[in-house]
């Protein structure tokens, strides 16, 4: 007998309505989510109640890399990575505050291995990785892999995928959007940098990058004007002498061995560009977003407009492998179309794309400017079409009806959802129909002899996820307890996870869903954590971040699942954060544990709360409640602190760079004053407050970090904020992310910025960079357990150092 919705709500612990939504949404019947395990369940209802969010996380980058006139500088990040390659060339020091730093004759990226120091170790995630929009593949050895993280680099596998390594932290960019292959030297490749599908704010590259060998690679000198700022796609001629890079301003075209030399020659904003892998004449194009395509007959010299019917935003493109005159578009009009063309791209028209009902299959879902991917290389059948954007869809009859074969929220099961690139195993063909994925999840493998097999969703025959220390992680906060050793940290678009150091950097959990944000770990008591969905939704964890809170405790901020509405709803006033109902916060928000009273979070929106009874019982009426206790100024808060030893004197930083304090921030109406504002010795940044840390030792001594690439980005007072001064340093013209101050030492400072971790001796008056562990990419937290110092990086996972020695 069939199982009734009531009796499957009972048995997974989730709601009836979730049921009917699963089954509504996802095509799924009751028995086949019977047969689901408990995680791949959860994992199904999450995707329904927590969307994803690209657009939003981008602008809150760019927020916090904009300097005081609202603007990234041209080549900012490019610069700053240059100034921090010539400290590291420069040093004199083999240590700085315990972290190791670079030899004097060392040349930039050097290591100090067999040196006596603490060394950085990286913990994770080992198994859960990060956002991947290239991918290329040896033909001579396909178990040699490459693939290009958004935010970690570039990455290799000599054993197709059984485990990853960087080819090298220490490039002048991490943010790595595409690969690219010469046709006729394998051991030739091309990096583009700077992810230019979001928008206007998205992160910028530093142009391309290109090795000889496979290993070692340099930034091509040529590329770093801001023309190549978003290097969307690579495309090299079939003889390997001509390149092409499709980028936010147009196409750009080499064909100098050297790469010396490039010129524009088409000028609109394009995300994709491919060559005929046959005919080095031919080439097409497509749009970033403006719903057009081109096509070149003269090797990308001159490009031509397509016919074609009504066309908007992104243009993806292929050639299908069995007939070059075949050219498939997929393009981002509703929820996805694809388009043929039989003349090698001059003109298209438009398949049905429909789903075995009739109805236009949704691949792109909302969001096809973010993840649209196409492949059509099966050599024996050019009418064999994989399309990706939220699940993966195949096509047998070139574009007219599709079937979906994965489903993300089977992961790993399955391929993870936003899939960015489709690429073919080399020896595609009869017996091999192996394609390689590239997603928000990281790498997948897929069989497309089996893969949509099963009758109904979810579709995991044939699907094998490759993360094994792909370790290209973006998080945004963390948390520790000492005890334990386990840590939690918020991820992008990888929700909130947990480390245990007795299971290992393999074997990650994921107890919360959507995007991870600021995280607390309550010191006291091992079992309770704290993290956070987007716009300041505080969820609580009280198992040691064992397992999924899909349901539970959940959001103690307010929000709950309404069965009388199926709907998301808020709890009455005092037990919800209005400014998180409003979204009167900060896409990724701050919050903290009061380090003096385990009870007491802070959490910051327009106005800052305060609830002093967090572990209370949650239920759809009550809960923890929340007091406002510090009024709107105007910004958002970002950065929150509260002075170990003394609960009553709070810190607060809001987003357009100003500073508060209360010295009775325990009273039911705390009385705050702006510092910094006025005299020869005040806090001058208007941007970003990204940090404040008071030092453990001397609550007089406070460090205030902003963002924007300015050479001022780390303030401090010695006197409680009467006075302010840009520490003396050499540092990098590049955001600070995070300071901390060793838990002994009050001289040991350490600070995590856009472009890795720097470390001083001498209480910030000089600063030296680290050349292991964090090299050179976003350190967008620092935390304490106990001695040991955890490095929480935006696209390489986690480091840690035991500086208990220094």
């Amino acid at each position: 007998m069939p199982i009734s919705d009531e009796d499957l709500a009972r048995a997974k612990s989730i709601s009836v309505e979730q049921v009917g939504l699963l089954r509504a949404t996802r095509g799924a019947t009751n028995d086949t989510l019977e047969g689901l395990p408990e995680a791949a369940l959860r994992r199904a209802v999450r995707r329904i109640d927590y969307p994803d969010l690209p657009r939003a996380r981008a602008e809150f980058r760019f927020l916090q890399q904009a300097d005081d006139d609202g603007r990234v500088p041209p080549d900012a990040l490019a610069t700053a990575a240059q100034q921090r390659a010539l400290m590291v060339a420069t040093s004199a020091r083999r240590t700085a505050a315990g972290v190791p730093v670079a030899l004097p004759a060392a040349s930039p990226g050097a290591a100090t291995a067999g040196l006596e120091h603490a060394t950085w170790e990286w913990i994770g995630p080992g198994n859960i990785g990060g956002r991947t929009r290239g991918i290329v593949v040896a033909p001579a050895d396909p178990t040699r892999m490459w693939a290009a993280s958004a935010g970690g680099g570039v990455w290799r596998t000599d054993d197709g995928g059984g485990s990853w390594a960087p080819v090298d932290d220490f490039l002048g960019n991490l943010a790595c959007t595409c690969l690219a292959m010469d046709p006729t030297d394998a051991s030739v490749l091309y990096a583009g940098t700077g992810e230019g599908f979001l928008n206007a704010d998205a992160i910028r590259g530093a142009g391309i990058f290109m090795t000889t060998d496979g290993t070692n690679w340099a930034q091509l000198p040529s590329t770093t004007g801001t023309d190549f700022h978003f290097v969307n796609r690579i495309a090299v001629s079939p003889a390997g002498d001509v390149l092409l890079a499709a980028t936010g301003t147009g196409i750009f075209r080499s064909s100098d061995a050297a790469r010396a030399v490039w010129s524009q020659v088409h000028g609109v904003p394009t995300g994709d560009v491919r060559f005929d892998p046959q005919d080095g004449s031919r080439a097409v194009a497509g749009a970033l977003g403006v719903g057009e395509a081109w096509y070149s007959r003269d090797g990308g010299t001159t490009w031509t407009a397509a016919g074609h019917g009504p066309w908007s935003g992104r243009v993806e493109l292929a050639y299908a492998a069995a007939d070059h005159g075949t050219v498939y578009a997929s393009v981002e009009a509703t929820s996805g179309q694809i388009w043929r063309s039989i003349d090698s791209g001059e003109t298209y028209e438009q398949r049905k794309t429909l789903d075995a009902t009739g109805a236009p299959a949704p691949y792109l879902g909302d969001q096809g400017w973010y993840g649209n991917s196409i492949w059509a290389a099966d050599p024996a059948d050019a009418g064999h079409v994989v399309v990706g954007g939220i699940e993966l869809w195949r096509s047998r009859d070139g574009g007219d009806t599709l079937a979906e074969i994965s489903t993300w929220w089977a992961s790993p099961a399955s391929a993870h959802a936003d899939n960015h690139v489709i690429l073919g195993h080399p020896a595609y063909g009869a017996g091999n129909e192996i394609i390689f994925v590239g997603n928000d999840g990281g790498v997948y493998r897929g069989d497309l002899a089996s893969v949509g097999s099963e009758a109904q969703p979810p579709y995991t025959t044939g699907w094998t996820e490759l993360e094994n220390n792909y370790g290209v992680t973006q998080f945004y906060g963390a948390a520790g307890n000492p005890t334990t050793g386990r840590i939690v940290g918020g991820a992008q678009d990888n929700g909130s996870l947990c480390y245990d150091p007795a299971a290992g950097i393999e074997n990650w959990t994921t107890f919360f869903g959507g995007d991870g944000g600021w995280c607390a770990a309550e010191p006291g008591d091992p079992g309770v954590f704290y993290g956070e969905y987007v716009f300041l939704n505080i969820h609580r964890n009280t198992d040691g971040g064992t397992t999924d809170d899909t349901t539970g405790d959940r959001y103690i901020s307010g929000q709950f699942w309404n069965p009388a509405t199926n709907d998301w709803d808020w709890k009455p006033v005092p037990f919800q954060i209005p400014d998180a109902q409003s979204r009167s916060a900060l896409f990724i928000a701050p919050f903290v544990l009061d380090p003096n009273n385990a009870d007491r979070l802070l959490a910051g929106g327009l106005r800052l709360w305060r609830t002093a009874d967090a572990k209370t019982p949650n239920t759809p009426t009550s809960g923890p409640s929340w007091t406002s206790i510090k009024p709107s100024a105007g910004s958002e808060i970002s950065a929150i602190a509260v002075v170990l030893g003394n609960p009553d004197t709070i810190w607060v930083g809001h987003r357009n760079g100003m500073v508060f304090r209360t010295t009775n921030g325990t009273s039911a109406t705390p009385t705050w004053q702006r510092v910094g504002a006025t005299g020869a010795a005040g806090l001058t940044p208007q941007r970003y407050c990204t940090c404040i840390t008071v030092d453990p030792a001397d609550p007089n001594t406070v460090y205030v970090g902003f963002g924007g690439y300015q050479s001022d980005n780390v303030w401090v007072t010695r006197n409680g904020g009467t006075d302010w001064a840009p520490p003396s340093s050499m540092l990098p013209q590049a955001p600070v992310r995070a300071v901390a101050v060793h838990p002994r030492r009050s001289d040991h400072v350490y600070l995590g910025t856009e472009v890795g971790l720097f470390a001083s001796d001498d209480a910030a008056a000089t600063w030296s960079p680290t050349n292991e562990g964090p090299a050179n990419c976003s350190v967008d937290d620092l935390i304490w357990l106990g001695e040991t110092l955890v490095a929480v990086t935006h696209g390489r996972g986690m480091f840690r150092i035991d500086l208990s020695a220094v």
